[in-house]
């Protein structure tokens, strides 16, 4: 399939087409759609070898928090690595970049693109496909499409141990704080819970499931409402270090006091944790490692080599401090 074959099946002219496929502007809306779907449906793919610009774009949908950081210091030094610069978008919260997007990065033309937490549209596939810049997702909020390669961590262990730590502590009412159930991550956190549950024999109060943003405010909000129950929970295992750093702001402000009346797990190990009162139990994810992996993955498909594996997991790992402890007897 070539630029022409593309112009004759569209109806028009080959230089028309390759504006679309360089993401220039000068082409009325519904022809470039109607180029965009042919591209699609024939996998069209460029085969010229104008160099890319020495760039490394990663997509964020926000970056607000360290966990964003930590993984774009995982991307630098890959990129320091290869003479590339590394450049951010971020997506305002929205799980999709929005339309135009995809005609920027075509135009910026970088070595390849990170979405981070995100998912593409077809037509962005389609259109990073046809220009071939390669895409890599990180930590994929949706099943990867057209068998991207991604790159995660192993959430359903980080959720199990977590779990599995304060039900050695002696806690039986433990519950769990999740995030969005449109992040594979979170759903996987969850399922890891319920797996340590099931094996110890206890079952699952549905009272004792939330689900808020990842943030302080979703966190402080949940904790609220379990510290109302008529039978609270002694313990409760969240799905970020910002909902726990929210929990301990709820336990303060209704006198519950951690570890005490209330051991919190958290998940990412984010640095100022270390330092919270009392100092937070988590689950680490490696995010630097997460972000250089996710480079490397790009930089293997830009050199025109298949990766050894397209899905890459990094393992979790407890990280036991002192926000957890025995349940006190009621």
């Amino acid at each position: 399939m070539t630029v022409a074959r593309i112009a004759e099946l569209a109806g028009v002219s080959s230089p028309t087409v390759s504006k679309v496929i360089n993401g220039h502007a000068g082409v009325a809306a519904d022809t470039r759609r109607r180029i965009e779907e042919l591209i699609r449906e024939h996998g069209y793919q460029r085969s010229d070898h104008v160099a890319p610009t020495a760039i490394l774009e990663v997509v964020f949908q926000s970056l607000d928090s360290l966990w964003a950081l930590e993984i774009i210091r995982g991307v630098e030094q890959i990129a320091r690595e290869h003479d590339l610069a590394v450049a951010l978008t971020e997506m305002q919260g929205r799980l999709t970049p929005g339309r135009g997007w995809s005609d920027q990065v075509l135009a910026r033309r970088p070595v390849g693109v990170i979405a981070v937490s995100a998912e593409l549209t077809k037509r962005q596939l389609a259109q990073l496909s046809a220009a071939a810049i390669p895409l890599v997702v990180l930590d994929p909020s949706g099943e990867p499409m057209h068998q991207t390669p991604s790159v995660g961590a192993m959430n359903w262990n980080g959720g199990l141990a977590a779990t599995r730590h304060l039900i050695d502590l002696g806690h039986r009412r433990i519950a769990m704080i999740n995030g969005p159930d449109q992040y594979l991550c979170c759903r996987a956190r969850l399922d890891g819970y319920r797996a340590a549950m099931d094996a110890a024999g206890i079952p699952v109060d549905p009272a004792l499931l939330r689900t808020e943003p990842l943030y302080v405010d979703g966190g402080r909000s949940a904790a609220h409402y379990l510290l109302q129950l008529p039978d609270p929970p002694t313990a409760v295992v969240t799905a970020n270090d910002l909902q726990a750093i929210g929990v301990y702001e709820a336990a303060h402000q209704t006198g519950v006091r951690v570890p005490k009346d209330l051991s919190v797990v958290g998940f990412d190990d984010l640095a100022f944790v270390q330092w919270s009162t009392p100092p937070l139990t988590t689950v680490r994810q490696p995010l630097a490692d997460m972000g250089a992996a996710a480079a490397k993955l790009v930089m293997t498909l830009a050199a025109g080599r298949r990766p050894e594996h397209s899905r890459i997991e990094l393992p979790t790992t407890l990280i036991t401090r002192q926000s957890t402890a025995p349940p006190r007897r009621r």
